[in-house]
């Protein structure tokens, strides 16, 4: 068995190189809801020396909450939005010799688009229009999965290491009881559910079918690095390959 361990990255906390280490992907921040250029370029040049798949990580123009506050955004400014953050990594990628692999969305703007079909379109038009063998990145069983395979996009049903559930499949906000998993063994245990079972256990107790393309852990946290470390080892200790798609 095999599965894709993803951190996101470039967003000025955490140990991103020694968290490279351990995932098999990782998601450069673009600029807007952190990060900058040279950021982006040491991320870059970071993957490629560590042979770590390299993805686009692109959020609200909202630096000041992190990219996690929702935003009213009509979805033709989020296609532009996109169009501008992929070209920018991009460039930046080409000229460090780095072919991107993938893209997901961030915070406020990944969670909006799992459950409004608009916005949903304009992202997955917006990676088809940039660049078409691009796999996108969305929150499995969203409606970012039913607007990238509509377009024909290669997708990526992510799951989630260290966020719990609500009973409709959707991540519990942050700020809420549960929303946030704290506790290695937890997060292993619910990535080993997700991975091994297709199941996840929701913040009110219930079991939900997953599906399970990539794993997600948060770079942003104090405990991100023994995380990443954690999950790998405990992954593989279950006889699961950690490899990028």
């Amino acid at each position: 068995m095999q599965i894709d361990l993803n951190a996101d990255i470039g967003e000025g906390c955490g140990d991103d190189a020694a968290i490279m280490d351990y995932v098999s992907s990782v998601n450069i921040a673009c600029g807007w809801h952190a990060g900058d250029a040279e950021t982006m370029w040491l991320a870059l040049q970071a993957a490629a020396r560590r042979g770590v798949a390299a993805g686009a990580h692109p959020g609200f123009p909202d630096r000041e909450n992190f990219g996690r506050r929702p935003l009213a955004r009509a979805p033709e400014r989020v296609y532009q939005d996109m169009l501008y953050q992929l070209g920018a990594l991009a460039g930046l990628a080409r000229a460090a010799g780095v072919a991107l692999r993938h893209v997901k969305p961030h915070g406020a703007l990944y969670n909006q688009a799992a459950r409004d079909p608009a916005l949903a379109e304009a992202i997955a038009r917006a990676v088809k229009d940039f660049d078409p063998g691009l796999r996108l990145f969305g929150l499995a069983g969203g409606a970012s999965i039913v607007a990238a395979r509509r377009h024909g996009l290669r997708v990526v049903e992510e799951v989630f290491a260290d966020r719990g559930y609500l009973s409709d499949g959707s991540l519990a906000p942050r700020g809420e009881a549960g929303a946030v998993i704290r506790d290695a063994a937890a997060a292993l245990e619910q990535t080993l559910d997700m991975v091994l079972r297709g199941q996840v256990r929701a913040v009110s107790g219930e079991y939900l079918p997953i599906r399970a393309d990539s794993v997600c852990l948060h770079g942003d946290g104090a405990q991100a690095l023994a995380f990443a470390r954690g999950l790998r080892e405990g992954l593989e200790r279950e006889g699961v390959t950690v490899a990028a798609l």
